[in-house]
């Protein structure tokens, strides 16, 4: 008879857990979720104001003193129709007015759109979205432990998944189609696998200016015209149009030029390498990346003004030991935060890296590299936080497992970029006195917190957070062999192309397709 209550205690205890299961897992409508694209950062800023503006005069000096070399001629003949200065060593330099006139041109507060609406993402303020971003040459295989070349078809999953996931906010190009040789065929399955794997905005380049057209040719099938297509650009391009230090990339700068004729968006992307291609100093390696892509600025706003361009600082970080990229290091996330700040000086829509593992593999070590760097970019508030997922050995693996955990990850790192909030109904007592003075003295069941449960708390998909006796009792679940069965279950839900059966087979009429 001494025993006779446990089964009840046990009986009332799984009758609330299951409440709040129920609770937990019921639809919840898109605004009322506790994380989302879009979510506003910038509350964390490495740099002083003061050193902001130090920061801003140094690389207005270095345009007007040092300048560019190597612009091709239709970008020497834009710019310095617009007051940059050609000297007689070649270079263009930019008169302070003219980096000024070209910012007040710039396009701010931009939409990037995607094919299907409810992904558009809206670049202003400090609104925070992640993506993919990259071009790994391998694939990272978890079960063999090895890597090898990337493909067209490894392209096409990675959209698959990432259009599954909740926290990746966009896809681009996170690998090389290796199984392609021809390099125009390679541009086109490019776009070809993200546009059939996912309908959020989708980022590509190209390896050749004379590709373009006949890419766009493929993107206007794809939106159903040209019309369609300008009305809503879906794809941007990821344009490398300086070879740092202080170059313009000759070939890129006119892919770049008809991208913009063509009403495709445009990142201006300056990835110099601190200590390699970039003064090692943090600082002034930002300084570099900022003095680039200011000139980027005019040559966009020089050629069509108020063309949508995102300011794409992209620093790197060499181990100066070895000379080798470091990635994941401490320093990466600081200057990806301090690139968003320049970001928010200059009130341009910004992107820049975060998210990249040393790490071959998705280990703890890829764990705290990928989260340290994407939570600062976060809470820095940078609009685009590039190859926040999946990319590891500093850029050469892509790992389809790791861009599920990484998912989870961000979910977790989105919470910290939304805050606490603090209203007059959180810090009220009531719920407390309930509990406290009358109630059962602890909050488990409160009407309070099944009403906070999905709205204030992010829940894994993948993690484990049982009890070591709970985790036994399952089986003790390696969080890789979860990645592997999710990833899986993805691939297995999502079989055909999301175009239409029509324009589907007229693409592959039209074009040699791999995926």
């Amino acid at each position: 008879m001494a025993e006779a209550p446990a089964p009840e205690r046990q009986s009332r205890r799984s009758g609330g857990r299951a409440n709040r299961v129920a609770v937990r897992t019921a639809p919840l409508a898109d605004n009322l979720r506790p994380i989302r694209a879009g979510m506003s950062g910038g509350q964390y800023a490495p740099l002083s104001q003061d050193n902001v503006l130090r920061i801003h005069q140094a690389a207005l000096d270095a345009l007007e003193v040092i300048g560019l070399s190597q612009a091709p001629q239709s970008g020497i003949e834009i710019m310095t129709r617009a007051g940059a200065i050609l000297g007689d060593d070649g270079r263009l330099r930019f008169p302070r007015a003219l980096v000024e006139d070209m910012l007040a041109l710039a396009a701010r507060d931009i939409t990037l759109c995607a094919r299907d609406p409810k992904y558009d993402l809206q670049l202003s303020g400090t609104r925070v979205h992640y993506g993919t971003a990259g071009a790994a040459v391998h694939v990272v295989d978890v079960e063999t432990r090895t890597y090898r070349d990337s493909t067209a078809r490894d392209l096409y999953d990675a959209a698959r998944i990432a259009h599954a996931l909740d926290n990746v906010h966009f896809f681009q190009r996170a690998m090389v189609c290796r199984d392609v040789t021809d390099n125009f065929e390679m541009d086109i399955n490019t776009i070809y696998a993200c546009c059939a794997g996912t309908t959020k905005h989708v980022g590509t380049s190209f390896s050749d200016p004379s590709h373009v057209e006949g890419c766009m040719d493929l993107i206007h099938m794809i939106a159903g015209g040209e019309e369609t297509w300008r009305a809503r650009p879906f794809v941007s391009n990821s344009n490398c149009f300086v070879v740092p230090p202080m170059k313009f990339a000759e070939e890129s700068c006119i892919t770049m030029e008809k991208c913009i004729r063509a009403g495709m968006p445009v990142l201006l992307l300056s990835a110099g390498q601190a200590g390699a291609t970039a003064p090692a100093p943090l600082a002034t390696a930002i300084v570099q990346a900022v003095a680039e892509c200011l000139a980027g600025v005019v040559y966009v706003n020089a050629m069509a003004p108020g063309h949508p361009a995102i300011f794409g600082t992209w620093p790197f970080v060499s181990d100066l030991r070895s000379g080798a990229m470091s990635g994941g290091s401490g320093e990466q996330a600081l200057l990806t935060a301090g690139c968003a700040q320049m970001h928010r000086f200059y009130g341009l829509p910004g992107g820049a890296a975060a998210g990249i593992a040393d790490s071959k593999l998705p280990d703890m070590q890829a764990g705290w590299e990928q989260a340290i760097s994407n939570t600062m970019a976060g809470l820095a508030g940078l609009n685009m936080v590039y190859e926040a997922v999946g990319m590891h050995a500093s850029l050469l693996g892509f790992c389809l497992e790791s861009l599920v955990l990484g998912d989870d990850l961000l979910g977790q790192v989105l919470r910290c970029v939304r805050g606490i909030d603090v209203t007059e109904d959180s810090v009220s007592l009531e719920a407390m006195k309930s509990v406290c003075l009358d109630g059962p003295g602890h909050y488990l069941g409160h009407p309070q917190t099944l009403g906070v449960m999905q709205t204030e708390y992010v829940y894994p998909a993948v993690a484990d957070r049982t009890s070591p006796k709970e985790w036994a009792e399952i089986g003790k679940p390696d969080l890789v062999q979860k990645a592997i069965a999710r990833k899986n279950r993805i691939l297995a839900e999502s079989t055909r192309p999301l175009f239409d059966p029509a324009t589907d087979a007229a693409i592959r009429k039209a074009y040699n397709i791999y995926a």
